[in-house]
């Protein structure tokens, strides 16, 4: 578990969901090959997914085990097990170490953060916590089970929203699916993967931008 310090202006809130078999520790890690000078302005928290790892993880020799997973799936990502387990647990870890503006995920983590603000507005998940205001999404994707679909992004997401976009990342066309499902989202381009990448000096600016318009309405 980690958070920012206190400062003068409140530094927006972020819980982080880390990607499908990592960690807390993973995503940490992966995040903080950002500009530390970024990283102080937002107050990042990062908690473990539910469930032990199911199976094999991408990471294994990259990254050293605990992995965990928010939830498991079908191969059409279509039918999904322990979902309603997965969402009290992201209610119980905002009512622990929260209030929180806003969430942060990476691939797994990613599309269960955008789909949260219109499964909160529907009243299907996170009844008990504050509203969602912000969105930062890496490699993320829509759901693809009609029911869950058409509560998560119907309407579309409102809440501001901060994407980033691998050129050579295999969810490329669901990312691209998901930003068309948001309101006004900034979306920054990389040359990358499915990963989380370095930021270049116009993407730090973007990612800086898009703090500063938070910052206002926290």
């Amino acid at each position: 578990m980690v958070s920012g310090s206190d400062d003068k202006v409140r530094k927006p809130r972020f819980l982080c969901l880390h990607g499908f078999r990592t960690s807390a520790e993973i995503l940490k890690k992966q995040i903080h090959k950002w500009p530390q000078s970024l990283l102080d302005n937002l107050d990042l928290v990062f908690v473990d997914a539910p469930f032990p790892c199911q199976g094999k993880s991408d990471v294994e020799g990259i990254f050293d085990p605990p992995y965990y997973e928010w939830f498991q799936f079908n191969k059409e990502f279509t039918l999904y097990t322990n979902f309603d387990e997965c969402l009290q647990y992201i209610e119980d870890c905002m009512i622990k170490h929260g209030p929180f503006d806003g969430l942060l995920g990476f691939s797994q983590g990613a599309i269960l953060s955008a789909a949260l603000p219109g499964l909160q507005e529907k009243g299907v998940a996170l009844t008990k916590v504050p509203k969602v205001k912000f969105l930062i999404i890496i490699g993320g994707a829509k759901f693809m089970s009609p029911s869950l679909n058409e509560k998560a992004y119907s309407p579309p997401i409102t809440c501001p929203s901060l994407h980033f976009l691998g050129e050579t990342d295999f969810l490329r066309q669901y990312s691209m699916e998901l930003i068309e499902s948001c309101v006004e989202p900034v979306v920054i381009h990389h040359p990358k993967g499915h990963t989380i990448p370095r930021l270049d000096d116009k993407s730090v600016e973007t990612v800086m931008n898009f703090i500063e318009k938070i910052r206002k309405c926290v």
